[in-house]
């Protein structure tokens, strides 16, 4: 099957930059895309639904030999975001301290260390750097309390005097480095990911519930060929959840339309699966894990510290579903083959756009592409199962098109036994 008309359904995840700036770097990584490969996309202005939940635009693409139309849906939460990032310091403080030591105490953050040491690290960051503060601040109150203690000022209101200036020092540095630490975006991210695991967010969870409601809409009214539910980063278990609900809601979601792939990049699963409170979401994972008329392709990166590389989202969830199981399909993707490489050495240090590049355009050709993963002719299973078919019908010669078209058009799609993750492991570790 060649796809002329795919349904994309993006799932934004803990992202306050909102639709214009991701419409923004959408468009000019589609113009990337389309020098790469020498072809032509066009995209259209966004249509904002009445709700403001969701925007909507067209893609055009068009090579030599194959032309697609795109249909893509943004589906928004940057309003929640935005009213969590403008809590008060303190209070974003407070609780993020209170939920990590409880990490600590219950066990999970040890979970989260075994699953992935980067990932353990990297969620220890923030609080590192607020510890660093804090003790800053500390350092230059207690230096002024002593002074006042000098001047003979009676030591209450030293004290308390020294308390405020702590505060106030710590709340300043907080917020005037945010730019270059990102500490509270990350200590909000981590509040609410706490949350949505105790299904403490109901806003959230009735949002997602509409959002499920469009999937089953858009499976039942749509001409694509496919629709591919798209969740980076936090948005790989917002997207999950969806996907779960929506085949809650039509058992046969997948059965009498379009075929409808789960595409989790970049994704942190276990931020909410390994909480114990999560029963619901290990549920929807068990579902989906063997769910005939789904396909969940699982791709991870290795030199991302913000996702877990060589994570089994089914058996490492202590989920056990036996031969049945189908889903995800785990694809290892290798940023040194997607950066030039007079780039890379200093791209592999930049942790955030290492975490976007999933979404972003490539600078080399490779069977790794979100752009053909959205624009491209080729269905997205496919895609994941004949890597070296789908870059042969970007990149090759008409005789080599056409070997890759037949290799697309025989190849067996379906689920990779998670067994076989571990050899991906060696070609990883050498260059991932």
């Amino acid at each position: 099957m060649r796809v002329q008309h795919r349904h994309i359904i993006y799932i934004q995840g803990y992202d306050p930059r909102g639709l214009a700036q991701y419409y923004r770097m959408f468009r000019t990584e589609l113009r990337k895309f389309g020098r790469l490969y020498q072809l032509s996309a066009t995209i259209s202005r966004p249509k904002v639904a009445a709700d403001d939940e969701m925007a909507s635009w067209t893609i055009e693409t068009k090579a030599d030999d194959w032309q697609t139309r795109t249909s893509y849906d943004f589906l928004r939460f940057e309003d929640f975001i935005q009213r969590d990032l403008a809590s008060p310091i303190w209070r974003t403080v407070f609780n993020a301290v209170w939920i990590y030591w409880r990490l600590v105490f219950n066990g999970t953050l040890a979970r989260f260390t075994r699953a992935n040491w980067r990932f353990a690290a990297f969620i220890t960051y923030p609080h590192f750097v607020l510890l660093l503060e804090a003790l800053g601040s500390a350092g230059i109150a207690f230096v002024f309390m002593k002074g006042l203690d000098a001047l003979g000022i009676p030591a209450p209101f030293s004290i308390a005097a020294s308390v405020a200036i702590f505060v106030a020092l710590l709340g300043t540095m907080l917020k005037y480095t945010e730019s270059s630490t990102y500490v509270l975006y990350l200590l909000s991210d981590w509040i609410w990911t706490w949350d949505f695991a105790h299904r403490a967010r109901p806003d959230w969870d009735q949002r997602l519930d509409r959002f499920a409601q469009h999937l089953v809409n858009v499976a039942h009214s749509s001409d694509a060929e496919e629709i591919v539910v798209v969740g980076h980063s936090s948005g790989s278990f917002l997207g999950t959840e969806m996907l779960a609900r929506a085949l809650k809601l039509d058992p046969a979601l997948g059965r009498h339309g379009p075929r409808i792939v789960l595409l989790t990049i970049g994704g942190n699963l276990p931020i909410v699966g390994f909480h114990a409170a999560a029963k619901d979401f290990r549920e929807h994972l068990r579902q989906l894990a063997v769910e005939p008329s789904i396909d969940w392709i699982d791709c991870q990166a290795r030199k991302d510290v913000m996702n877990f590389y060589q994570f089994d989202p089914i058996k490492s969830h202590g989920i056990e579903v036996g031969n049945i199981r189908r889903n995800p399909t785990i694809v290892a993707v290798r940023f040194r083959d997607i950066v030039r490489a007079d780039n890379y050495e200093t791209f592999r240090w930049q942790f955030f756009k290492v975490h976007f590049q999933f979404v972003m355009a490539n600078e080399q050709p490779d069977a790794y592409d979100f752009f053909m993963i959205v624009c491209g002719p080729i269905p997205l299973s496919a895609r994941m199962a004949v890597p070296d078919a789908a870059l042969a019908v970007a990149t090759g010669d008409p005789a080599a098109r056409e070997w890759a078209w037949k290799r697309i058009e025989t190849a067996k799609t379906g689920a990779l036994d998670a067994d076989d993750l571990g050899g991906m492991e060696p070609s990883a570790r050498r260059s991932g």
